[in-house]
């Protein structure tokens, strides 16, 4: 039985997973997580994701994962939008991806598990590297945020 199965049989109401993800510039460069996906074993980069907790919102939710993968600590300064993505293993998420800045590096927090290193790297470097990207959806917002394409936290709501 597939993922997919799994999934629509445990419930009969399908439930995608919700996750948030986070592109962090810093000049020409964007903060990268080079990481061991659990799946398929492979060292894969992507940008901070993971996600979204009971009772958080997906602005708190993206803040924690960037720390949690990073080290670093951001100012969330807009919305790049939502994505349903359906990864290899069959599961079905809802990607939210937000535009953050930098604003301070806690050297001393440790990093989730499976993270390797952090990188810097320009938008030609991940291109460069598309086949070892998590997913298309790493390039893809990046390209929105190239594009100008930034929706107002505003459109955020925490009820």
């Amino acid at each position: 039985m597939s993922n997919v199965d799994l999934e629509n049989a445990q419930d009969p109401r399908w439930r995608p997973n919700a996750t948030v993800a986070a592109v962090i510039t810093r000049g020409e460069r964007y903060l990268i997580v080079e990481e061991i996906d659990r799946d398929s074993g492979r060292t894969v980069f992507n940008q901070p994701a993971g996600h979204l907790e009971s009772g958080e919102s997906l602005i708190a939710a993206v803040c924690r994962e960037v720390l949690e993968e990073t080290r670093w600590q951001v100012t969330v300064t807009g919305y790049l939008g939502v994505a349903r993505f359906v990864a290899s293993n069959g599961v079905t998420y809802l990607r939210h991806s937000f535009l953050a800045e930098p604003s301070r590096e806690i050297s001393s927090a440790a990093l989730d598990d499976g993270i390797i290193a952090c990188h810097w790297m320009r938008f030609e470097e991940l291109q460069a590297r598309s086949d070892d990207l998590r997913s298309p959806l790493v390039l893809e917002v990046i390209a929105r945020h190239r594009a100008g394409l930034i929706a107002p936290l505003s459109l955020v709501m925490n009820l």
